[in-house]
């Protein structure tokens, strides 16, 4: 399945013309292996971009806000943690060397993550286009959850320009 800006955009306008609801309203525009790329209308109109894998019980998921604004979301029911909570944590994508996820913040079965605006958010989202595994540890070290990120390079470049329609 290719995934084309006209189908992003006709998605994104009929979104547009859609009646706001209650309940965010999503559309997939790309799956491939483990991946799905959506676009998210809230109810309020604002709309988001995400590329998760999605493992059932435990799930990574990379969010784009209209401000272009990048979250990482790992998520897991086995988690359940309060709110306001934060730790500081590690992703390694592959052995290619740990990311400090510095302050995450933990909520409810979420662990949440905003990338800098920056050449090192950039670099991040690069590893895990190009990457097979996301390694979620413990500040120590420890490993806590690990993610499949096999198709990766195609659901990035999908994320991407679903980023770029909803600017």
């Amino acid at each position: 399945m290719n995934f084309s800006k006209p189908v992003c955009c006709a998605v994104l306008l009929g979104f547009a013309a859609a009646p706001l609801l209650a309940e965010p309203q999503s559309t997939s525009l790309y799956k491939y292996k483990h991946w799905e790329v959506e676009a998210v209308q809230y109810d309020d109109g604002s709309l988001a971009c995400l590329a998760e894998v999605d493992a059932q019980t435990d799930s990574f998921t990379l969010w784009v806000s209209q401000d272009q604004s990048v979250r990482l979301q790992f998520y897991s029911t086995s988690w359940e943690f309060g709110e306001g909570d934060t730790a500081n944590l590690q992703v390694e994508i592959d052995r290619r060397g740990a990311w400090t996820l510095t302050g995450a913040e933990l909520y409810k079965n979420s662990i949440l993550f905003d990338l800098p605006d920056s050449d090192q958010g950039v670099r991040f989202l690069t590893e895990v286009a190009q990457g097979r595994t996301a390694h979620l540890k413990t500040e120590s070290g420890e490993g806590v959850m690990d993610y499949s990120l096999s198709g990766s390079h195609a659901s990035i470049n999908a994320l991407i320009e679903c980023a770029d329609a909803i600017r």
